[in-house]
């Protein structure tokens, strides 16, 4: 009887994964991101780049034009008459017509003011132009 057991014993699959190989290959992997690494940082191009005195910071921080329910606007938080939103919005764009323009409004104000807003910041050349909206809960 106990010739049968170790018959069944010994027929019986190895399901253990061999780690040994992986962990070889990994640690070839290592030494090789260790060798190339001084190779690529020596590659690399430096440039002392010019300084200029008189160069203005410009914010990527979009300018953001509020249009409450009765009509009054904001931009950037400050009041706004409707005829002045074309020189105002000038004066921040400055020659960045990339700077990004962003629109808040009401949901219950009437379309043709946020068309209005719109069509100053085509006139303007605003290449980045958003409206702002609620995501849903």
């Amino acid at each position: 009887m106990a010739i049968l057991l170790r018959k069944a014993h010994r027929s019986a699959p190895i399901v253990d994964i061999n780690m040994v190989p992986f962990i070889d290959v990994v640690l070839v992997l290592l030494v090789i991101f260790m060798v190339m690494t001084p190779f690529l940082v020596q590659q690399q191009v430096r440039v002392n780049l010019p300084q200029s005195v008189t160069s203005n910071q410009v914010p990527d921080r979009p300018i953001v034009i509020g249009i409450q329910k009765n009509g009054e606007m904001t931009m950037n938080g400050t009041a706004v008459a409707a005829g002045n939103l074309e020189s105002g919005l000038k004066a921040l764009l400055g020659k960045n017509k990339d700077r990004p323009v962003m629109i808040q409004a009401d949901k219950d104000l009437a379309l043709q003011r946020v068309v209005t807003v719109m069509d100053v910041a085509k006139r303007l050349q605003v290449s980045k132009l958003g409206i702002s909206v609620e995501s849903p809960k």
